[in-house]
């Protein structure tokens, strides 16, 4: 390498991030506190301009920044704040009975009535935002299980990332499952979006638990998917009512034997992160065609086998992060990103993949991204390692 990476790393935070979030809690502070401030302003205000100047904007603005802000008690102290300034500051003027203050304080009691209204319906829309937040998450867990952080002695983290803020379900998909043929592994991406994007994902993913139990061979397994694919799409009258094809990489991980194979149906290759810090990305001979696509040719599976040496991880993945764009058009690159790297198991993997993405991007990703890292442990290695990543 030709001189000192000057480039935030991955598994290791930017400067300029922290600072970021040390600014964070100064700004809600600041919002927090508006509505005090300005009937403070408009106190001051009031006592430094003639006579003919008003400072109603002020104490009506209270109110109304404090309804989405604070609960209803808050809002209503806010605005009876304001009214009993503007009744001090009239008293202290001895113009309490003048037809242009009685217009005043009506208008700024109307404004903090309107702002309690306000903050009720915004309390309620909370209410059922909250609501369909918690219902995403059941069906997230119910279609797309995070899997266990051990399984068949193995390492396993998983992180599903929508593109979409408060979005939780989308079309990619993961799962592990312990067979009598060694721990088997999917990651797949369903074309499209929405509830059909949804489906198909519980498709996949029913057929492979099915598969990877009875199957003897991992291109049974993908054979298996495939067939699944195409009763569905014959069940709603065509493949579209499944978004057409499936992007998929199968994985299997034999026990007692220190290698991993692989069917790629058209998805991103996955990666093997050693133990010396060496990324490799593990190509297949053959490209194959996505799943839900035989109607276009019929080409046999093959699984290729590769090294999986004690200390390694593989990393699979969607092309929400090999296609990953920074403000320039360029593609995140995780083997030149992750190379030389050295974490403490696969879940610090993935947190540093994530952050890494993020500030590539600048949180401005257009595609979901589902991550399954899984890591074979090292002998006399303990279950869970609480140390730093070590970054060269």
């Amino acid at each position: 390498m030709g001189g000192p990476d000057r480039r935030p790393v991955a598994g290791q935070r930017a400067s300029d991030g922290d600072g970021g979030r040390e600014g964070a809690p100064r700004s809600r502070r600041f919002v927090r506190s508006l509505p005090w401030l300005l009937v403070v302003g408009g106190v001051a205000y009031d006592l430094l301009t003639p006579p003919r100047f008003t400072a109603v904007p002020l104490f009506a603005a209270a109110p109304l920044v404090a309804a989405p802000l604070f609960t209803a008690r808050t809002t209503l102290l806010v605005g009876l704040f304001a009214v009993t300034a503007m009744l001090a500051l009239h008293l202290g003027n001895d113009t309490l009975g003048e037809t242009q203050t009685v217009t005043e304080l009506v208008t700024v009691a109307v404004v903090a009535a309107l702002a309690l209204l306000i903050n009720r319906v915004v309390r309620r829309s909370g209410e059922r935002l909250a609501s369909a937040r918690v219902i995403a998450e059941t069906a997230q867990r119910a279609v797309l299980p995070t899997p266990a952080e051990r399984i068949g002695g193995l390492q396993v983290a998983a992180r599903y990332e929508a593109a979409q803020a408060d979005a939780f379900i989308g079309g990619d998909l993961f799962a592990v499952q312990d067979t009598p043929y060694g721990v088997r592994l999917v990651v797949g991406d369903v074309r499209g979006k929405g509830m059909g994007a949804v489906e198909a994902v519980a498709v996949v993913i029913g057929a492979f638990r099915e598969a990877a139990e009875q199957e003897s061979s991992l291109e049974g397994v993908a054979q298996r998917l495939e067939r699944a694919l195409a009763r569905e799409g014959t069940r709603r009258d065509g493949l579209d009512a499944v978004e057409g094809f499936t992007t998929a990489v199968l994985a299997e991980i034999p026990r007692g034997a220190a290698v991993v194979r692989v069917v790629d149906r058209g998805h991103p290759e996955p990666l093997m992160l050693y133990a010396d810090g060496r990324v490799e990305l593990l190509e297949q001979a053959e490209p194959a065609l996505p799943l839900g696509m035989s109607d276009l040719g019929a080409w046999p599976d093959r699984a290729y086998e590769v090294p999986y040496p004690a200390g390694a991880t593989l990393l699979l993945y969607t092309d929400g992060l090999s296609e990953a764009r920074d403000a320039a058009g360029v593609f995140y690159d995780p083997v030149a990103r992750l190379a030389g790297r050295l974490f403490p198991g696969p879940e610090a993997v993935l947190d540093a993949l994530v952050s890494d993405v993020r500030r590539h991007t600048g949180g401005g990703a257009t595609d979901d991204l589902a991550l399954l890292a899984v890591s074979r442990p090292a002998e006399g290695q303990p279950g869970r390692r609480r140390t730093i990543p070590v970054v060269p």
